[in-house]
Order: C-alpha cells, then structure tokens, then sequence
C-alpha cells in the first residue's frame, strides 16, 4: 500500500515534503481508522497518524535517493511541517508535558499560606508513627499547590525529601500524581499491565527474539533468574527488562544493583545515576524482596517491598519531580508513559533534550513497536 500510494504522489509532484505525506496520512486514517490508525488495545497513540506518515516519508526518501547526488548536502526542512520542537518553546512544552495541572495560579479555597503549614507539619508527624492512607491523601491534595510551588521553583531533593517525606511514598506520590496528570499512577499501570502484559510478552518471546539478538540474550537470563518472584511482579520485571533489550538501552541507567542486606546509608551513591533509579537489593530483580528509590544521587525511599511498586514510583518521579527523561531512557520510558501509563499527549515531547537529535512528538522506534504490537495481536488473539 505504502509503495503504491507513494508511487501516486510522486507522479504528481516529484518531490513531496513531509506536510504533503502527513497530511495524506491525515486523511487516510481519519478514512480507514480501523486499518490505519495509530492504536494499541483500543488506545490511540499521539494524533494516531504517526507511523503512516513516518511509513509514506521513509519511502519517499529510498525512491529519491537514487536521484541525489551524493555530493549534494542536504539543507534543512523549511516547511512548517516538522515534528521539531522550537527552542523557545521547548522548555515549556518539556516542562508541562502530558500534565493537566502543572501549577495552579491559586491557592484552593478555604486555604491559606498559614494552613497550608499546618497540614504540611501535620503530616511530617505521621511519618514516625501508623498512619491513615486516606488522610495522607487528603493532605497531599489539599496542599498540592505548594508542593508544586516548592518543585517548579528548583527545590533540591534533599529539602524535598525533608520537607514532604511521604511525596516520595506510593500513597502521597499516587496522590500528588493523579492532581498533576489526571491519571491513577498505581490502578493504570496495573489495569494495563492485566491488558497488555500478556500480548507483549508473547511478542518478545516468539517474534522478536528471532530478529534482536539482545532480546533473545535477555530471555535466555531471564530464565536462569526468574521463579524467585511471583504473580504481577514477576510479568512485570520480565516485561520491563524486555523493553530495555528491545530498544537497546542499558539497565545500569535504570537499576542499581546492591547487597541483598545493604542499608540506604551504605549505598555508594556516586555510582548510581543521577536521574530516578532504582536500588536492587539482591543480584536480580527477581531475587529481591527490597527496593530503594534515589533521585538526583540521594535515596528518598528505602522500603519499597515489591518490584511493581518500585517501578511505578520509578516512573512517577519524572512527572511529580518535574525531571525530563533521560536521552539513554528514552523509548523505554515513553513506550511504559504511552501504553501502560495512560499519558498519550498528541503533541510535544518529555526527553531530556540533545542539539545533535530531532524531536519528535511521537518516539519513531516506540511507534514501530506499537505498530509490531498491532500486527501479532491478531495472530495471537
């Protein structure tokens, strides 16, 4: 289809752009969205047209490139068409990605500065003792504004860790995530996890093992480690450890790997990444029944006790920190943000940004596997 289309055009223009090929990719979903569309377990990804434009644009260069002279350079796109992010917009747009919001202009009612310090106290006192889950989250809503106030203005994670201990605990951080994103930072990511794990497992397994050899690497060390874990967690890690095989990005970005017995003050943190990571206590994830969470080479929670939590935690970090991923992150953590996150913005972009790299609204190599997915779910179903 792809070539035939691309054929076409170029009988009427010789060269056509990238506005010319995504706005056929435009009309051509808007008319066959069962066939074309952009879409993942009924999840429609970015503006749904990505990967057909992406497809119509990689043809249209191999027709031309015969045509170019090699000694020809290439000057830059001057449509208005490109999926680059300006440079003056690029800090907002980064800022306040997949975020409904980002920072309230006003203190909700009836609160005040000085009630504001109260419930922040408050809940500086339930940290040494039992405390109501509900009433933490509670407390976290209410005072949402000045948590965001305090991160937006570049409060360190020393002084955020100190001044609202239970941000960085699955009960405030779910809280505070939910005001920011507007999406349940646990119930999502389990309810996709029941919804996609299976499928994208099953993909890793029969298809792309046979075309990655670091896939298949990684199967063949996930079954020496596993059965150490059980249930959800274990789909999870195997699910999680298969993402970063696939898109070739290295686990010590992500996992810091310690003695099974090490206590947080006993980390050498100068070894572990500076972005949010997270602490393995053991020699695998399937053999640890401890987690740590460290942001910005400081450990701000020493007591998560299950690998789904830790990654939830993991990822939460970014938006409520307001922390860009890392560029050695970058698919893995925008596949885990699209489709098992919930947070699909149509436009602008969360990666920590590089001059040498274009910026895409949608991944290309997390479109691609979203496109694979779509593929081998008919066959699998």
């Amino acid at each position: 289809m792809i070539r035939i289309v691309v054929s076409e055009m170029m009988k009427i223009c010789k060269n056509p752009t990238k506005h010319n090929t995504t706005e056929i990719a435009k009309r051509m979903v808007a008319r066959y969205q069962k066939s074309l569309q952009d879409v993942i377990d009924g999840d429609v990804i970015g503006l749904g047209y990505h990967s057909l434009a992406k497809q119509l644009q990689s043809r249209v260069e191999n027709v031309k490139r015969p045509d170019t002279p090699k000694i020809q350079k290439r000057k830059a796109a001057s449509d208005d068409d490109t999926d680059e992010i300006s440079a003056e917009q690029r800090a907002r747009v980064q800022d306040t990605y997949g975020c409904v919001n980002w920072m309230p202009k006003h203190l909700p009612l009836p609160e005040t500065v000085e009630s504001q310090l109260e419930k922040k106290e408050k809940m500086k006192t339930f940290e040494d003792m039992n405390y109501n889950s509900d009433a933490v989250k509670d407390l976290i809503k209410s005072t949402y504004f000045t948590q965001g106030k305090e991160i937006n203005n570049g409060a360190s994670i020393q002084k955020l860790s100190q001044e609202w201990p239970f941000l960085f605990k699955e009960v405030g951080m779910a809280a505070h995530f939910q005001e920011l994103t507007g999406v349940s930072l646990i119930v999502s990511f389990l309810a996709n996890v029941d919804k996609k794990g299976a499928c994208l497992l099953n993909f890793f397994k029969r298809v792309d093992a046979h075309k990655h050899k670091q896939v298949l690497d990684a199967l063949l060390k996930l079954q020496t480690e596993r059965g150490q874990s059980t249930g959800c967690s274990e789909e999870v890690i195997q699910m999680v450890l298969l993402l970063l095989a696939h898109f070739d990005e290295k686990e010590e970005h992500l996992f810091h790997y310690v003695e099974k017995t090490s206590l947080a003050e006993e980390v050498q943190m100068e070894n572990v990444p500076p972005t949010p990571c997270l602490i393995v206590c053991g020699s695998s994830c399937f053999a640890s029944e401890t987690f740590m969470l460290s942001t910005d080479r400081e450990v701000v929670n020493d007591h998560i006790t299950s690998f789904t939590s830790a990654i939830c935690l993991m990822f939460g970090s970014y938006y409520c920190l307001n922390i860009h991923y890392v560029v050695d992150l970058r698919s893995t953590l925008e596949f885990l943000q699209r489709c098992f996150f919930s947070i699909n913005p149509e436009n602008g972009t969360n990666i920590e940004w590089n001059k040498k790299r274009k910026v895409f609204s949608v991944n290309p190599r997390v479109l691609t596997l979203i496109s694979d997915l779509a593929d081998h779910e008919w066959t699998f179903q």
